[in-house]
């Protein structure tokens, strides 16, 4: 059977300087195929430690990453990347959670109960502005991307506008289907349900695409698939050449 993941699971993994990633999963994306699923953790310079898209809850995982700093901030940086808050939210009492636009009008977030203390925005926020730019990717239907570039380890981190799903680690049916959606490694894009969102505000889409190719990182991070660990601006340009051209 596939195995669509990344062991080990539900641990810290180094990226580069202040930077660290949680492979964990599978999740299944609209209750279909498996997906593997990854959370960015970032130690600010003041000693805070930020999350990225949380993943599920791991005492041991907590304990790792407690002892880089104290988690401040629990980052959901869209409208589909929330599922897990609650549980850190219980555990780390202390951090703030902060949402992508649009978020909290979400009636599945609401019913959860899922607290949400801030709205994100094309400005940092004093907390993390010295270590990290960001940058909102609209779309169409209320969807929005917060997209973040960790100036230190010149990475940039997505979480749905790139999917690069190794076919290898895909069910034998799946692949082709896949690949036709363009969601595929090495040549990973955002799957096409996405693109048809995003392409409803794509002026406004383009303009923050290009903002991100401009940022000229190093390394790209996302949530789906095999991220980019070198020559992050090529791949980065040539992931989202559907938007920006």
């Amino acid at each position: 059977m596939s195995d669509p993941t990344y062991p080990p699971l539900d641990r810290l993994k180094p990226v580069a300087f202040g930077l660290w990633i949680v492979d964990s999963g599978p999740i299944h994306a609209a209750g279909m195929m498996p997906l593997p699923v990854r959370m960015s953790v970032v130690r600010l310079a003041n000693g805070d430690v930020w999350l990225h898209s949380p993943t599920r809850y791991d005492a041991g995982l907590h304990r790792e990453i407690e002892a880089l700093g104290p988690i401040r901030h629990l980052v959901a940086p869209n409208v589909a990347h929330w599922t897990y808050l609650k549980a850190w939210q219980r555990h780390c009492p202390q951090a703030l959670t902060w949402a992508a636009p649009n978020l909290r009008e979400r009636r599945q977030v609401r019913q959860a109960g899922v607290r949400l203390d801030r709205d994100l925005d094309d400005a940092a926020p004093p907390e993390w502005a010295d270590d990290l730019t960001q940058v909102v990717v609209p779309g169409g239907l209320g969807f929005r991307e917060v997209a973040f570039f960790h100036a230190a380890s010149a990475t940039l981190i997505l979480t749905d506008l790139v999917l690069n799903l190794e076919p290898d680690k895909l069910p034998p049916l799946m692949r082709p289907f896949l690949r036709m959606a363009g969601a595929t490694a090495p040549d990973g894009r955002a799957p096409i349900y996405l693109r048809l969102v995003v392409r409803l505000r794509r002026r406004d889409a383009a303009r923050a695409a290009a903002r991100l190719v401009a940022l000229a990182p190093e390394r790209v991070v996302f949530s789906h698939g095999a991220w980019f660990d070198r020559n992050g601006t090529e791949e980065l340009r040539r992931s989202l050449r559907w938007l920006i051209g």
